[in-house]
């Protein structure tokens, strides 16, 4: 029996040996590809348009701006990219998935890494080995579970009453000050610069399982996450805000959590403009009435977003983020930004 454990414990470091690395939108100048590619058509001219109106939002001094993050582009090497957004205040609010922000960079924060693999390998051996796949990235399932429980113990340490996944992903950030394994994840470097996390389907990740396990440990005094109060204080946000951008990786809850906030306003009788500026990269299809929560164009005939300055990508994410991400880096306007602090409204 232990010959055979052993042997799948070799396996295992062979099938979890070679690291993702993320790609550092610093080390490499993408201005002259996206200009290049405003020549061009198709795909990559939609980038290059997306490129210039992240810019348009990065200039617009009273444009507060929202990233939404829905699929598993931070495993597969743009973890950094969402981060360094944050931190060259490119970025004042994010909406995402629980998965994006708990299984995938507090994961990394606690030291734990994600590995490249191959859509080929046989899933029943991964089974066997303990190990997860996203389409061709590993991940180690007894980390991931490791996870989950570190999510239970921060929320055994809190005071028992209901929080929003903001407010609980504030004391994430708090409890990694001082106990990550890998430095500057996006929630800590969210954390120092007043950047707001929300994930409105919080549950749907580590998250779920730790505060679950939470619960059951402390079946009187526990925490809960209450959505409600969440949508009020991104629907705050919005309404705090002179104007506002999309920026929005694949769709689903998180991009739809975010246009709603136009219709929440107004029914508390608050005048606000749709969304000004709207970019959205996703590979998701149209035809079967959604596009993962609509097209851009669809939204405005729902009050959400204005159709002046909106452009659809219609592009695998970690092919072309990258490119827009390192273009309005290099040219630098965020330098002349304020930052919003949200933070600190609620």
């Amino acid at each position: 029996m232990s010959d055979k454990k052993n042997h799948s414990n070799n396996r295992k470091k062979d099938l979890l040996s070679k690291e993702v690395e993320h790609i550092d939108i610093t080390s490499f100048d993408a201005r002259k590809i996206v200009t290049s590619m405003e020549k061009m058509s198709f795909v990559s001219r939609e980038t290059a348009n997306a490129a210039k109106i992240y810019s348009e939002m990065i200039r617009d001094k009273d444009c507060t701006i929202f990233l939404t993050l829905a699929g598993s582009t931070s495993a597969a090497g743009c973890m950094h990219v969402y981060r360094d957004l944050v931190k060259y205040n490119m970025v004042d609010a994010i909406v995402a998935t629980g998965a994006s922000i708990i299984d995938m960079d507090f994961f990394e924060a606690l030291g734990f890494k994600h590995y490249q693999g191959s859509q080929y390998q046989d899933d029943a051996e991964l089974r066997n080995n303990y190990i997860d796949r996203i389409y061709d990235t590993y991940i180690d399932e007894d980390e991931l579970q490791m996870c989950d429980k570190t999510i239970g113990e921060i929320a055994d340490k809190l005071e028992p009453k209901s929080y929003t996944s903001r407010e609980f992903i504030r004391e994430i950030g708090k409890y990694l000050k001082t106990n990550a394994k890998k430095k500057d994840s996006l929630i800590e470097v969210a954390y120092d610069n007043n950047v707001p996390i929300f994930c409105p389907a919080f549950t749907d990740s580590s998250a779920g399982f730790g505060l679950v396990m939470h619960q059951e440990r402390n079946p009187k005094n526990h925490i809960t996450i209450d959505s409600v109060r969440e949508f009020r204080e991104l629907t705050e946000i919005k309404i705090k805000s002179k104007g506002s951008g999309l920026f929005m990786i694949g769709g689903g809850v998180p991009k739809n959590f975010i246009q709603d906030t136009v219709i929440c306003a107004e029914l508390l009788g608050k005048n606000v403009d749709m969304h000004k500026y709207a970019i959205q990269i996703t590979v998701a299809d149209s035809r079967d009435g959604a596009c993962s929560s609509s097209t851009l164009k669809e939204a405005s005939s729902w009050g959400k977003v204005d159709i002046t300055k909106e452009q659809m990508v219609f592009a695998e994410a970690t092919s072309v983020l990258p490119l827009i991400a390192s273009d309005a880096y290099h040219k630098g306007e965020w330098k002349n930004r304020e930052r919003k602090n949200f933070s600190k409204i609620f």
